[in-house]
């Protein structure tokens, strides 16, 4: 197994033939069980992981440090690695003037969020991997940036000059740069303690505000947003799906078509890459992360019940499929992410050309894939960042259907997959990250009921298992496992994205445990990361090495703690009727009332809960067991929406759903506060009713 994984890595960094400990000296990170770290064990830089070590030694020297912030799957982390940090000269520099230090930021991301902020704040630019920052001793930001060329290009000065800049600067001005830092330092943390909004704000024009911005930017030529790079923003995409207005749905409709047919989609194999760096969804770079994967189950999972579009079910049983083959550990939890690179290049695994096409396939098959995929002599893709980049690489894409010939194109597809699975295939992040199987949890709970696939569900019931049993004690939900280590930094989306697995698998089998056990992950949570003076989630524990512990304020590629813990104490307060949690999604919804009026583009999952909130969502209770539960289950699975608390009797439920038990069969209730329309044993029924969207007036009757 060593070896196995010796030659994983070899794969990760590039190096086309030498193992590890053929290329020099292992350093310090060979001590690390992070796939992103042992990437850089090899450097001839004197690294140093995240910890005291480092920041004595940077005490005590009066250096500065250099820490840089990436994660295994990153693209340009692999180029800056080949690029720099293997360089000898470089690492010569930076072990005479610098302390190194390496962080996952998967594995703290709330160190990333710390330095990611300050970078933006001091440079106005929008960040990125790696993120390359330099630091006083005592752990303040003075100066950053992204990816550095080893050579000064399209504006960008080299790393040589950077390091050079920096060290004359720490050498010589060391005064004004120390104030410098100090200042931005306090100058953030002001802007992170400054409160809110007023809770009269928290109203229905907020949410249309919102709404109206996210319509009126909407690529309405290729789907989402953005000109230059597009990400799937499954935040903003869902809010959009379970609009009342038939306009926005489309909008979200159209951009889930164009991304299921672009080149972001892996056609062969399911599931989607990380982001397009065209505004047509065509070239993605390649990385596939499984927050991606579970957030665009649910998105997918909502349009196929808006629509029924064969298009729909299609890309979300692949993505199913895709981690339920890829991406699961044999003890059930999920890994991380599957890089881009194969064999040091990138999408090598993912591309064809023409030529192997042509000798994989008949030329009736591969004239129709020519026609469906667009597949060209010249290619589509071209790896301007390798020196020594692949030609002729085709990104696979949906640009016409096969029509009378489905069967040919099918056979093709099959060929191809298989041929595919012959090649080096791009290594896999292996970490078990509690926060990400908790949102990889819940989606596959969705789908198997939204889908119909009981495996799906046996899929999620053992993950919520494994990740209990790895990394919960009972009292605090660590944060990484791998390898038998356990990495216990304490974040507050692990709580959160568990307590909504815990929920969905509850709302999907109505068994009381998940609730349970979901509801221990959120008070936990609400304990560990709830600002109870002024409201709103930190996103990790304070402790002595965070400079400054923050509250994010935009729903980017994962919802913030604020947001995915609103949209959970909406649920479980409607469950348990408990007014501890609706004060705290209250006092959080205030919180971040402001920032809702200010930029409506920024928090659409906070959003969302404040619109459920406002709207107080139906309930549907579901009371005995029986063929005839599941019948219900099933049928209201087919109705669009997502805002509808689906619960029973069992469990940590409420005094009145409680009291609605009875020994008299499966019977279904349609409620509203404490106050429910008359049990029904027709789940055509309750789904006629839910159709309706009856007004508040009839609710009360």
């Amino acid at each position: 197994m060593k070896r196995i994984f010796e030659i994983t890595l070899l794969f990760m960094a590039g190096l086309h033939g030498l193992l590890a400990e053929e290329r020099g000296k292992i350093n310090r990170l060979g001590e690390e069980k992070s796939p992103y770290l042992l990437l850089h064990a090899d450097n001839p830089v004197d690294w140093y992981p995240w910890g005291e070590e480092a920041f004595a030694k940077a005490r005590e020297e009066e250096k500065p440090i250099l820490l840089s912030v990436g994660y295994s799957t990153c693209h340009w982390c692999h180029v800056m690695e080949r690029e720099s940090f293997r360089d000898a000269k470089v690492a010569e520099f930076l072990n005479e003037h610098f302390v190194s230090i390496k962080l996952d930021r998967e594995e703290r991301p709330d160190v990333d969020a710390v330095y990611m902020k300050k970078f933006q704040a001091l440079t106005g630019q929008g960040g990125g991997w790696p993120l390359n920052v330099f630091l006083t001793p005592e752990l303040k930001l003075f100066f950053g940036g992204t990816y550095f060329p080893p050579d000064s290009a399209d504006g960008r000065p080299s790393f040589d000059d950077v390091l050079e800049g920096v060290e004359r600067a720490w050498r010589e001005e060391r005064a004004s740069v120390v104030t410098a830092s100090e200042q931005l330092t306090e100058h953030l943390s002001s802007f992170f303690e400054g409160s809110g909004g007023e809770e009269g704000e928290l109203a229905q024009e907020t949410v249309a505000q919102v709404l109206s911005t996210l319509s009126a930017r909407v690529d309405e030529e290729n789907g989402g947003w953005g000109e230059v790079h597009k990400f799937p923003q499954a935040s903003h995409l869902l809010f959009l799906l379970r609009s009342e207005e038939a306009k926005t749905r489309e909008q979200a409709l159209f951009t889930c078509r164009k991304m299921a047919r672009g080149g972001i989609h892996d056609h062969l194999g399911g599931g989607f890459h990380r982001y397009a760096v065209d505004k047509k969804w065509l070239v993605p770079h390649f990385e596939k992360m499984l927050y991606d994967q579970a957030q665009l189950l649910e998105v997918y999972c909502e349009a196929w019940r808006l629509t029924q579009e064969p298009l729909f079910r299609e890309t979300a049983t692949g993505i199913a499929d895709y981690v339920l083959s890829e991406m699961r550990d044999s003890n059930g939890a999920f890994y991380s992410a599957q890089d881009a690179q194969s064999e040091g290049k990138e999408g090598k695994y993912w591309c064809w050309t023409l030529s192997e096409l042509k000798e994989l396939l008949d030329e009736p098959q591969l004239a129709v894939v020519q026609r469906v995929f667009g597949v060209t002599e010249e290619g589509n893709f071209y790896d301007f960042s390798d020196p020594e980049a692949l030609t002729k690489q085709n990104v696979l894409s949906i640009v016409a259907e096969p029509g009378d010939e489905e069967k040919r194109y099918q056979e093709a597809r099959t060929l191809m997959t298989r041929h595919r699975a012959q090649r080096v295939p791009p290594a896999t992040d292996d970490k078990i990250l509690a926060g990400w199987n908790g949102l990889m949890i819940a989606a596959l709970a969705e789908a198997s009921l939204t889908l119909q696939e009981p495996r799906y569900l046996a899929a999620a019931r053992k993950a919520f298992q494994t990740v209990a049993e790895l990394l919960w004690d009972g009292q605090r939900l660590a944060n990484r496992w791998r390898e038998d280590h356990v990495e216990e930094s304490q974040q507050a989306l692990n709580y959160l994205a568990m307590a909504k697995a815990g929920r969905q698998l509850y709302e999907v089998t109505l068994e009381g445990d998940f609730l349970e056990q979901g509801l221990r992950y959120l008070d936990t949570g609400c304990a560990r990361f709830f600002d109870s003076e002024q409201g709103g989630f930190y996103d990790g524990e304070a402790r002595e090495d965070l400079v400054l512990r923050l509250k994010e304020d935009f729903d980017n590629a994962l919802p913030t703690a604020s947001s995915l813990a609103a949209q959970e104490l909406v649920w479980y307060a409607e469950m348990t009727d408990r007014a501890d949690l609706r004060a705290k999604l209250l006092q959080t919804l205030t919180y971040f009332g402001q920032a809702l009026r200010e930029e409506p583009f920024a928090l659409p999952a906070l959003t969302q809960a404040l619109a459920w909130h406002l709207e107080k969502p139906a309930r549907l209770v579901v009371v005995g067991e029986g063929q005839l539960r599941e019948e219900f289950l099933r049928l209201v699975a087919t109705a669009p929406g997502g805002d509808l608390v689906v619960m029973s009797p069992d469990g940590p439920v409420s005094d009145f759903t409680k009291s609605l038990a009875s020994d008299e069969g499966v019977r279904a209730y349609l409620c509203k506060g404490n106050t429910c329309r008359e049990p029904t044993t027709e789940p055509k029924k309750i789904l006629q009713w839910l159709l309706e969207k009856p007004t508040a007036e009839e609710d009360n009757e």
